[in-house]
């Protein structure tokens, strides 16, 4: 494994935990809510969508730390604030205490989402950037999938089996801590921020030279005639500022944050049985590792357009076999089949190019604040349409939600064809003057 690989792997474990963190909630939903005697309302938007309320203050102001004091330190933080989440959250007594320890996991989650993928593109070569920021989502995808597996593992061990659910997670937590310190700072933020010597120490120990001269001077080209006081939305960042909106905005209007948060419920609503759900939920896990591992492995190959053309029509034909089943009431044997469609389309399409995508697009001097934008959009949708679950499934069904998601990849099929420009195979600097022009 060479050293690019090695730091790209390290810092994408952040994903991992995103992934843990994001998903380990979904084998605790109905016991919490049993527990404390929560309605519907106060348990859909306070103790589930708590960790997203914090994850959308994370991307909201993650930028800031991502290019203050910079993307090695702020992965750093991110493993204490997952580590502090996971150990209260399992010793909370009332949902209020462990909301607010959810909250402070959900801020490492936000911040991870632009800091990871930041550090990773700026240190990858342009021929197989996809392939290296899609590691953090492999890592996330395998979280997720830990997380149900953990779940079913640990359910019916006790009373309080939710609070080893919630807890386990620090172990992976401390381990990523520590990792991190292994790591370099990126070359691109220390260029920012004048430690040239420094920089270009760590492009030579990582390229060969012959490379490592043409990226430094490329690096100092760019670094020289950016104006490093400029803000995101002036209008020439505009167009790139809608790319990481709809890109953002499309992942969540697919519903996958939405399935993933309630995943056991919706295979019970489908006529499943607790344990039958609780290891269906283990099978989309798995269903999405596999195929994040065929996008990432195709990124640098095809390109991100042909994946998101391919998971825009998987998504439309599973979510509209989703809404009929529960229309028509077919039953529970064809619904794990259409979700695990669902899920194999999201992860080789939205969920394979969305981190590289808004990690690529914007240029380095401001790239740690267009992350905080188009990750913000993901989150702020992200916290408001799982809340809603519980209450819309209630009133007016699975079936019309489901077949609400379909419309909107209809939509993002659209946004794909006209719109999406290609950025496979170009470096950061090129790929930000053609998105300027463009």
């Amino acid at each position: 494994m060479n050293k690019l690989t090695k730091w790209s792997l390290t810092a994408a474990l952040a994903g991992f935990l995103f992934g843990f963190d994001t998903v380990v909630i979904s084998g605790a939903d109905q016991k919490l809510q049993e527990l404390w005697n929560s309605t519907d309302i106060f348990h859909g938007s306070v103790v589930m969508a708590m960790a997203l309320w914090g994850t959308v203050v994370g991307a909201i102001f993650g930028g800031i730390p991502t290019r203050k004091i910079g993307r090695k330190k702020t992965l750093l933080w991110i493993g204490i604030f997952y580590t502090l989440s996971a150990i209260g959250s399992a010793l909370a007594n009332d949902p209020i205490t462990f909301a607010l320890f959810r909250f402070l996991g959900g801020v490492g989650v936000g911040i991870s989402g632009i800091a990871a993928p930041a550090y990773i593109s700026e240190i990858a070569p342009a021929k197989n950037r996809g392939r290296l920021v899609g590691l953090y989502q492999f890592n996330l995808v395998s979280g997720i999938l830990i997380a149900f597996l953990s779940n079913y593992l640990l359910t019916g061990i006790g009373d309080n089996d939710w609070r080893y659910m919630m807890g386990v997670e620090a172990i992976p937590a401390l381990l990523y801590t520590i990792l991190v310190l292994s790591i370099p700072k990126s070359p691109r933020w220390l260029y920012l921020n004048g430690q040239q010597k420094e920089a270009e120490d760590i492009i030579r120990a990582a390229y060969s030279q012959s490379d490592a001269d043409d990226l430094i001077i490329e690096i100092k080209k760019d670094n020289d005639t950016s104006l490093k006081s400029e803000s995101i939305f002036q209008k020439k960042y505009s167009f790139i500022l809608m790319l990481a909106f709809l890109v953002a905005a499309f992942n969540q209007f697919s519903g996958i944050n939405a399935f993933l948060y309630y995943a056991p419920r919706i295979f019970e609503a489908g006529g499943l049985g607790q344990s039958a759900a609780l290891l269906n939920s283990v099978g989309i896990g798995l269903t999405n590792v596999i195929f994040t591992y065929v996008g990432i492995s195709l990124i640098d190959k095809l390109g991100r357009r042909s994946l998101m053309y391919i998971g825009s029509i998987g998504y439309i034909v599973s979510l509209t076999l989703i809404s009929l089943s529960f229309i028509l009431e077919w039953g529970g044997v064809v619904l794990p089949i259409f979700l695990f469609l669902f899920i194999a389309s999201h992860a080789i399409g939205q969920g394979a190019i969305i981190w590289v995508y808004i990690s690529e697009i914007f240029p380095n001097h401001i790239r740690s604040y267009g992350q905080s934008f188009g990750i913000s959009t993901h989150w702020i949708l992200a916290a408001i349409i799982p809340s809603l679950i519980p209450f819309l499934f209630g009133s007016i069904g699975p079936g019309i939600v489901f077949g609400f998601f379909a419309f909107m990849m209809v939509l993002q099929l659209m946004f794909t064809h006209f719109i999406m420009p290609e950025t496979k195979g170009v470096s950061l600097e090129d790929l930000s003057k053609k998105l300027i022009k463009n």
